[in-house]
């Protein structure tokens, strides 16, 4: 790295807290990627300050993950969990706080790395208060998740206004897929800079135990064939997909079947409320005797639950990336997943895994039972995957790919964008 590029960088997360526990509510990918990234980040040599809201009074206001990799929770709101789409109109205080950090710790970010829609408006603020560069992540477009729901939040049109004018102005935007930045052009805008970098995965934890080691230490037998779901309750998840496709399968009944559907939080939360019309579904299709719902599975559990199984299903409406499809393909296990956004990307059909049109039972059904039905066909998809990841998909590579950017970017002068006074 150039010595005289100043090193200290900001990623700004308002919403996806880099520091919090995985699973808990609307925490997922983002808080996994940020994290991820800011620690690879610091290993090649930059000082890493990861920005975000604090929900609770009990949270620690700074977190040192190593050396130079930290996550500081900035005062924003009210000191509690908001949903993400309440979470814009402390926006403004965000950027105050942030200001107010920079100055006293004598620290000058040139650049911000900022994620999400939220988090993109407040590096827009600082690039017209200070000469900050802005390289962004959108992690969920408006302009396609609008597409998928039949409630269009209030926060819409904000969002929308908010997501083009950042592809416009920042000095570069980062897509995790061809797919994302084909969405980016034809639902966005033609205009500003995109370059194509993935999200990645830790190759050394998932991929760490094998098969009948990992079904020994849950308890299941060697002989079940398994299904695994993890992630978020949310009805944009399919969930209810992957229930009606597995309720159809030609081996129930004939074999010994599991289903385990990972994730989520606490009852009664948004995510709660899902949980508990998905497990009406299971009980009203007769399949509470093979289906298993093991909560939120922590960082030290999880790489067991995905080795564990013979297929790992993505039944999502849409994804820009797809990270539990890089999670269970670095464990060997092969993917089937929705036909959708980076999915397309991160999964090979027939070398990897397979793809099924979303929302499409039938098809979903069909792809898991010729995974669940073929072991040596379910074995050179495994072994395909996990290649995949190594080579394409680890976070030291991804780091390393976001390190040459960075130094390109504060290598060039700076436009600055001051802000008029009121005068």
């Amino acid at each position: 790295m150039n010595s005289t590029i100043s090193k200290h960088i900001a990623l700004i997360s308002v919403h996806g807290d880099p520091a919090i526990e995985i699973g808990k509510e609307e925490a997922g990918g983002q808080n996994v990627y940020v994290r991820q990234v800011g620690e690879a980040l610091a290993k090649q040599g930059w000082k890493v300050d990861m920005f975000t809201r604090r929900a609770s009074s009990e949270q620690a206001t700074v977190v040192e993950h190593s050396e130079n990799c930290r996550t500081i929770r900035l005062t924003a709101g009210p000191t509690e969990f908001v949903p993400r789409d309440n979470i814009f109109g402390y926006a403004p205080e965000f950027v105050e706080k942030l200001l107010k950090f920079q100055n006293q710790s004598g620290i000058h970010y040139s650049l911000v790395h900022t994620n999400y829609w939220i988090s993109s408006w407040v590096g827009m603020q600082l690039k017209k208060i200070q000469d900050t560069k802005q390289v962004h992540t959108y992690h969920s477009l408006g302009a396609v998740k609008y597409k998928s729901v039949s409630t269009i939040p209030l926060i819409s049109k904000t969002r929308l206004a908010v997501e083009k004018e950042v592809l416009e102005t920042a000095e570069r935007i980062v897509a995790t897929s061809p797919q994302e930045k084909e969405h980016m052009r034809s639902l966005v805008s033609s205009k500003g800079n995109i370059d194509i970098i993935p999200c990645g995965t830790d190759v050394k934890r998932f991929g760490s135990i094998a098969r009948q080691a990992a079904r020994q230490k849950l308890g299941i037998d060697p002989e079940t064939k398994v299904v695994f779901y993890v992630g978020r309750f949310d009805q944009r998840k399919g969930i209810e997909t992957l229930v009606r496709a597995v309720s159809q399968s030609q081996l129930r009944g004939k074999a010994p079947l599991q289903l385990i559907i990972g994730g989520g939080s606490r009852p009664g939360q948004s995510d709660g409320i899902e949980r508990d019309r998905i497990e009406s579904i299971v009980n009203e299709l007769g399949m509470s005797s093979f289906t298993t719902f093991p909560g939120n599975l922590d960082h030290e559990i999880l790489p067991t639950y995905y080795a564990a199984a013979d297929v790992c299903v993505v039944p999502s409406h849409y994804e820009p990336f797809g990270l539990v499809a890089i999670e269970a393909m670095a464990s060997g296990t092969p993917v089937v997943a929705s036909d959708v956004g980076g999915l397309q990307f991160t999964v090979v059909p027939e070398k990897t895994g397979l793809l099924a049109p979303a929302k499409d039972e039938v098809a979903f059904a069909q792809a898991i039972d010729r995974i669940l039905c073929d072991n040596a066909y379910r074995n050179q998809l495994g072994k395909a995957a996990r290649q995949r990841v190594i080579t394409k998909f680890s976070w030291d590579g991804v780091a390393q790919q976001l390190s040459e950017l960075y130094t390109e970017l504060l290598q060039q002068p700076t436009k600055v964008y001051k802000q008029l006074s009121a005068s």
